[in-house]
């Protein structure tokens, strides 16, 4: 663990000078959405607990809580990490090196870096507001969005992952063996969107390692699009998809094919483009992969034209 620790550290310190040399937060705001229901203040402790305080990332937590429920999770966590903890107030911009709770009776969005709240509707049977939130994460800063799903009863969640798969971003899942109530974290599972199932004490460095290796411009992408690179790196890959499973995915919406090639190289932490193509053409289970990926995405676009067209 101590050597788990060391790694995270170091790390965190070169995700720093990524991130300095990037320009501000504002630029290139990585926000990492945590739900958790029952047991998940033990999974938090234990993730926050292995985190460094000063990766640049923020961390926006909602949990389940009861309207009469007063959370201490704020002088919970606080023992576990350095950052900065703010129980939400409606409006409240989102800042690096920090964490935010949800407060009870309360629904909330992010939207322009801010976070805003909504009262909960007393009368409303089913709430689900881990995918409220994700949804909202997904819209408001694409592909440097991270969805954490944790120990819980239930399906919340699994929901909004999709949202923040569809765009690019990071989504883990905390391993059901490790989680008080895996309802949640084995609901997301069974989606086929989330990219890592890990403990949460593992989660803080498969975070930095996804901060390190995304190319920190503007759009966080490192792709070029389809008009630049039309006989290059996604030519080839498209021809490969073509070659194994008969379909052409170069007709498909280029942003939803690139986003997704993009998150493949993010995660097998590939240099570039041309080392994820040379992976590509000797590994046919990460080819796989890629072709399933980019199903999911396909076939979503195609339901929800069919039901614009209804």
């Amino acid at each position: 663990m101590e050597q788990s620790r060391d790694s995270a550290a170091a790390d965190g310190r070169e995700a720093r000078s990524l991130a300095a040399d990037a320009g501000t937060a504002e630029d290139r705001p990585f926000i990492v959405g945590i739900g958790a229901s029952a047991g998940g203040l033990e999974a938090l402790e234990r993730l926050f607990k292995n985190m460094p305080a000063d990766t640049e990332l923020a961390f926006v937590i909602i949990q389940h809580l009861s309207p009469d429920f007063k959370s201490l999770m704020d002088e919970l966590l606080a023992r576990h990490t350095r950052m900065v903890i703010h129980r939400v107030e409606d409006g409240m911009p989102v800042e690096p090196n920090s964490i935010y709770l949800i407060p009870p009776r309360k629904e909330m969005i992010i939207s322009g870096r801010r976070l805003l709240l909504t009262d909960k509707d007393p009368d409303q049977e089913l709430s689900l507001p881990i995918d409220h939130f994700f949804r909202s994460l997904a819209q408001d800063v694409g592909r440097c969005a991270v969805a954490v799903v944790l120990s819980g009863t239930g399906s919340d969640g699994s929901r909004g992952i999709r949202d923040v798969h569809e765009v690019g971003g990071l989504v883990i899942a905390q391993s059901e063996e490790t989680a008080k109530f895996d309802g949640m974290p084995k609901s997301a599972k069974d989606t086929g969107v989330v990219d890592l199932v890990l403990a949460p004490e593992e989660m803080p460095q498969a975070i930095i390692q996804h901060l390190k290796h995304t190319r920190y411009e503007k759009s966080c992408s490192y792709l070029p699009s389809l008009e630049e690179d039309p006989r290059g790196g996604l030519g080839t890959i498209f021809r490969l998809l073509r070659e194994e499973y008969g379909i052409d995915f170069s007709h498909y919406k280029p942003n939803t094919v690139t986003r997704r090639i993009d998150r493949r190289l993010s995660l097998l932490q590939a240099r570039n483009l041309d080392d994820y193509v040379g992976r590509l053409q000797s590994d046919a289970g990460e080819l796989n992969a890629l072709y399933r990926d980019l199903l999911i995405g396909v076939t979503r676009f195609f339901r929800d034209r069919e039901a614009f067209e209804r």
